[in-house]
């Protein structure tokens, strides 16, 4: 039986609650003690050895983020850890669909190496679809680090952001399965 690899699941715990954290420790801690939970967490991505190297930039984000959170004392770029992550993502699935395979047709691979062609149009179309979600995710998350209260970003953050993202993944593997349907049929 394989162990539970413990690294990996205590830096996506901390990425997934870090919002929260940093909401309800705002006004309780200095936002250079804050910075050490994005230190924690580009701790944990970088020195992960299964972490591919498609995504150790989280990792140097919360560096990049932390290091002027610490010296400043500020809380700016705390909250900016959240649109970091979507521009970096953005990216990555954007350079996917001008270097081929998409990154969504990379994922559909590792399950099924032999895609037909309707599947191979059929995830670079849900890549795009990514992009705009990245692009948005990170659009709302920037507006509400510049301009909202900080349980308004964590909310957005930690809350909305999620099931926006969880309603996206059922809402394409809907549509997958339709489409599958008629490409069988």
């Amino acid at each position: 039986m394989k162990r539970p690899d413990l690294p990996n699941i205590l830096g996506t715990l901390l990425i997934l609650l870090y919002p929260l954290l940093i909401w309800t420790a705002h006004g309780k801690l200095e936002p250079r003690m804050l910075a050490l939970l994005l230190v924690a967490i580009a701790a944990v991505r970088l020195l992960t050895s299964s972490l591919s190297r498609n995504f150790r930039w989280t990792g140097l984000a919360a560096l990049g983020l932390a290091a002027p959170a610490l010296y400043w004392n500020a809380l700016l770029p705390l909250k900016l850890y959240p649109v970091a992550i979507s521009a970096g993502m953005l990216a990555l699935f954007g350079y996917s669909l001008f270097k081929p395979p998409s990154m969504i047709e990379r994922l559909a691979r590792l399950r099924d190496p032999n895609l037909p062609n309707f599947a191979i149009a059929y995830t670079r179309r849900v890549t795009q679809v990514w992009c705009v979600f990245f692009a948005l995710n990170g659009s709302i998350a920037f507006a509400t680090a510049m301009w909202a209260s900080s349980a308004v970003w964590s909310m957005y953050t930690g809350v909305i952001s999620y099931v926006a993202m969880g309603v996206l993944f059922a809402g394409e593997y809907l549509v997958r399965l339709y489409v599958r349907r008629q490409h069988h049929a």
